[in-house]
């Protein structure tokens, strides 16, 4: 059997910022607007499809992104540029900081939605 990710919803509180928030950070296209929907695809073909839904009804999610390491400097270097808080921790405990897990880097920062955001270069454990 061969079973693969195809698209996942992301609730945010306003789906066409949040994509371009997203998309803009990662170098991506944002794609046409499909019903409720704005969607990013990723290089694996997952689509991201942003939802607006009450702000109030959004459970923050954990969203963790591999990109290569020519990829980390301009994403990092953005989110340095828009005065995001980044962490090298999922804790949040060592703010201002990147990890370099696994002899790779990684940092974790929120969405405009609040998700909890990670680009890492090299997978756990690998």
């Amino acid at each position: 059997m061969s079973v693969e990710l195809n698209h996942t919803i992301v609730h945010s509180r306003d789906n066409r910022e949040s994509a371009a928030f997203f998309a803009d950070l990662l170098g991506l296209e944002v794609g046409e607007e499909w019903g409720p929907f704005i969607p990013v695809v990723l290089a694996n073909n997952v689509t991201l499809d942003f939802a607006t839904i009450p702000e109030a009804s959004i459970t923050p999610q954990h969203y963790a992104f591999l990109i290569s390491e020519a990829e980390f400097d301009p994403a990092f270097g953005r989110i340095k540029e828009l005065g995001i808080a980044y962490y090298a921790d999922p804790h949040l405990k060592f703010p201002g900081e990147i990890n370099h897990n696994d002899g790779g880097r990684g940092v974790y920062f929120p969405d405009p939605s609040g998700h909890g955001l990670e680009l890492i270069t090299r997978p756990y454990g690998g």
